[in-house]
């Protein structure tokens, strides 16, 4: 039962994805049953027309066709004009034509609406899933189940659902047609369907487990290529891009491997239905030739038998293919649902909107990335509204997961304490409200491959129409002039995750970003680490102009930085060792005060060798 429930929800998922697209997969399944209808039609009337027209024998006929044929003239008139049998032969081949045309552009249209609705559906589900989630999945892998899966799934629901319900109705019309000509080759024919559903079933499962495989090995191959493409000048820089190469070429022959295995499986799948379908051809033509040797059945009979078996064999070859093909697109759906059954970022029933006025209170925060190691413990502090806090302490020592758990990237477990904003549990606060009234320039900022106005002006729907805003807010962050100075200028385009500029700029160019949204809340993570200390400087004097009332978070290595702040805060090994003013924390001769030691001497040595 526990290996059936996701199947089930899997299939349903997948039946999910046809809204919008489902009635051009009606009119395509249509339009293939009426050129079924039309290429059945057409042996029959050769039949009739060797034995009955040419051979002048009776013909058993069902009484719509004899009515027509007697209304033309009867078997003698059609003798001495058999045009009209060639005409009417042209005509059905040219409705059966307009009716495969149809099925060929019906089926396009649903395949491409249905895949256009997975898409969407995965990139708007990824947007609003939280942080944790994507900390576990591989961005190569994630891809890879956006793109190579999503196109398994589109193959199988466009060329293989659309063909099973005219496949089986092929199957069953073919059998009827033929059970009208002789009934016992009819049966002769019928013996090998049971063997060829047998055998694929028993290769569905195989193939299935195979091509599983593939896609992992393809997901953790694009994973790889992915990494080394964002990460190239940290390959570079380290020179290992021997090192790279090979993980990647054992990757990639792992991969080539997996494919090879599952085509040889695929190989010996259809060579094996090859073999059936031949061996059942050829014992359908002794057989019939047999009868009609004997007499039992006609010239032309035998040749509308020899016609439908070869119309029975292929629809029953294809019900064969559409299930080792289910068994892949079933893999590619489990990813997908994967993917769409993590939970996205929700708000509280009884959520209500941030209040940007409030005080900032920390209390008995204790908070675990792996629920094992504690990175924060039993943390409280409070940040009134319109203050500046400042937070310095070792590496690792949970700088950077306040600010995270205080914008809700990482959820704060209900055992974990409280947060509050305005005296309201941040649990309690629209997220969309939240993250408006709290900005944050994260440790590591990522630009986006657009140009740097763009860039600046990301939250505005028409950048250039906020110009004067945009150019203001890069003014206070000591960025203009850096501008100016390239050739492109405000139209200077930025490469993937900023990589055309250094980490000073690529620092600046987010805290104007921030500057332009005007939070209530500011956050800088460590967002000037990468500048000089005369940068530095300037920026947090235009910050002091340019934040007015906001209330300011701080975090940073540097003493400098966080002087003026009302407030500072020491951590280290998750905990709040030290707290108050500049003042106050160099007199405790403590933790900041042997920082701000260090700091001031390696100074004063950079100073007098300048």
């Amino acid at each position: 039962m526990k290996d059936k429930k996701p199947k089930k929800k899997n299939i349903s998922l997948m039946f999910s994805f046809l809204d919008g697209a489902w009635h051009f997969f009606v009119l395509c399944i249509l339009s293939s049953m009426l050129a079924s209808l039309c290429e059945l039609v057409c042996p029959k009337i050769i039949g009739y027309t060797v034995d009955s027209v040419l051979g002048g024998e009776a013909a058993d006929l069902p009484p719509l066709a004899e009515k027509l044929v007697s209304l033309i003239g009867g078997a003698a008139y059609l003798r001495a004009h058999l045009w009209i049998v060639a005409v009417t032969l042209l005509v059905i081949a040219l409705f059966m034509g307009i009716f495969k045309y149809g099925e060929s552009v019906f089926n396009r249209k649903g395949s491409e609406t249905l895949v256009e609705t997975m898409r969407n559906r995965l990139f708007s589900h990824l947007e609003r899933l939280p942080a944790a989630w994507f900390m576990k999945h591989q961005t190569g892998d994630i891809i890879q189940r956006c793109t190579s899966d999503v196109e398994t799934v589109k193959a199988f629901l466009s060329e293989q659902l659309t063909s099973i319900l005219s496949t089986v109705l092929l199957i069953v019309m073919s059998l009827v047609f033929m059970y009208t000509v002789s009934v016992p080759l009819a049966t002769v024919a019928l013996v090998s369907i049971p063997v060829i559903v047998a055998y694929s079933a028993v290769f569905h499962g195989k193939i299935g487990e195979r091509f599983l495989y593939c896609d992992e090995t393809e997901g953790k191959l694009s994973a790889i290529a992915q990494e080394n493409l964002t990460g190239v000048r940290v390959v570079r820089a380290f020179g290992r891009e021997v090192y790279e190469v090979d993980k990647f070429t054992k990757q990639n022959d792992l991969f080539a491997d997996a494919w090879i295995k599952l085509g040889r499986l695929m190989s010996m799948f259809w060579c094996t239905g090859d073999l059936i379908s031949g061996l059942q051809q050829m014992i359908v033509m002794v057989f019939g030739t047999v009868l009609a040797v004997r007499g039992s059945l006609s010239v032309g009979l035998l040749i509308a038998a020899i016609s439908y078996n070869s119309m029975l064999v292929w629809p029953v070859r294809e019900l064969g293919r559409t299930v080792s093909e289910m068994s892949k697109a079933g893999i590619s759906v489990g990813r997908i649902s994967e993917i769409l059954r993590a939970e996205e970022e929700r708000d509280a029933p009884d959520a209500v909107d941030c209040d940007p006025a409030g005080d900032i209170e920390f209390k008995n925060v204790t908070f675990s990335y792996d629920g094992q190691t504690e990175v924060l413990k039993n943390v409280s502090f409070r940040v009134r509204h319109g203050e500046t806090l400042g937070i310095i302490g070792m590496t690792g020592s949970g700088k950077s997961t306040l600010a995270q758990l205080l914008c809700r990237l990482w959820e704060l477990p209900e055992e974990g304490g409280t947060i509050s904003v305005g005296g309201v549990d941040i649990r309690r606060i629209k997220l969309a409200s939240l993250r408006r009234c709290i900005g944050i320039v994260l440790q590591e900022p990522f630009l986006f491959s657009r140009d740097l106005e763009d860039n600046i002006g990301i939250g505005f729907e028409r950048p250039a129409a906020h110009e004067a805003e945009i150019r203001e807010a890069a003014r206070a962050a000591s960025l203009d002039e850096t501008i100016e100075g390239f050739s492109e200028g405000w139209h200077t385009m930025v490469g993937e995750r900023g990589v055309t500029l250094s980490g000073g700029q690529k620092q600046r160019v987010a805290i104007a970003r921030l500057l332009t949204a005007h939070p209530e809340v500011m956050i800088f993570d460590d967002s000037l680490s990468a500048v000089d200390s005369e940068t530095d400087a300037k920026i947090r004097q235009a910050l002091r102009d340019k934040t007015g009332e906001a209330t300011v978070i701080l975090i940073s290595h540097r003493i400098q930085t966080l002087m003026a702040a009302d407030h500072i805060l020491v951590l280290a090994d998750g905990a709040v060792v030290e707290e108050g003013n500049h003042a106050a924390l160099l007199s405790q001769n403590g933790i900041y005060k042997r920082i701000y030691d260090i700091q001031t001497g390696a100074d004063d040595g950079e100073g007098g060798e300048a």
